[in-house]
């Protein structure tokens, strides 16, 4: 599995500085989809994420206060300007496009944990995401699960513990319905 990484992660090597940003993107989004929308297992997609977020990921990325083997990698180089450059660019990148129809029972449980949980007020009414928090809307519904439970778990870190502490009494029944429901927000 190491090695699968570590050629994953040389394949997917960021082009020179030389280069234009479009060009030393082009490696991210060979594993984070074209366009910004991901066809890969538990990638996220990143297109029209918040430039905010996604320099706050850089960063924790490249000081390993987040963990990815390949992401460490990837960005363990990169200067202050790169991670701007980087997340300046993804935030140009067109949505992605959310999942057609779905359960309405599901979609109404999802509901109502959201307004239990007030998630609109920090992700939008929308799930645009604002700032230094993320664009839910239209995301993998795989990789959302699984980012809701690692925080519902303190496995994955966030820059406060907000999220933690949101999930926390979130069963994972709910997080499925959760994840279901904002993949297919518009």
């Amino acid at each position: 599995m190491r090695v699968f990484l570590a050629v994953l992660a040389l394949s997917c090597a960021v082009p020179a500085v030389g280069a234009t940003i479009q060009e030393r993107a082009a490696p991210c989004l060979e594993c984070h989809g074209a366009g910004g929308q991901s066809q890969t297992d538990n990638i996220p997609s990143l297109g029209a994420q918040q430039p905010g977020y996604v320099l706050n990921q850089l960063f924790m990325f490249r000081e390993k206060l987040r963990n990815s083997e390949i992401m460490n990698e990837r960005a363990k180089g990169l200067s202050d300007a790169d991670l701007q450059g980087f997340a300046d660019f993804i935030g140009t990148l067109p949505k992605p496009a959310p999942v057609e129809g779905g359960d309405p029972v599901r979609l109404e449980q999802a509901r109502a944990l959201i307004q239990q949980n007030h998630c609109r007020s920090c992700h939008n009414p929308d799930f645009s995401g604002r700032d230094n928090i993320p664009r839910l809307a239209g995301q993998r519904e795989d990789y959302l699960a699984k980012a809701l439970t690692e925080y519902k778990n303190n496995i994955r870190a966030g820059y406060d513990g907000t999220m933690s502490e949101v999930m926390a009494p979130v069963p994972e029944a709910q997080i499925a319905d959760l994840a279901y429901f904002l993949a297919r927000i518009k």
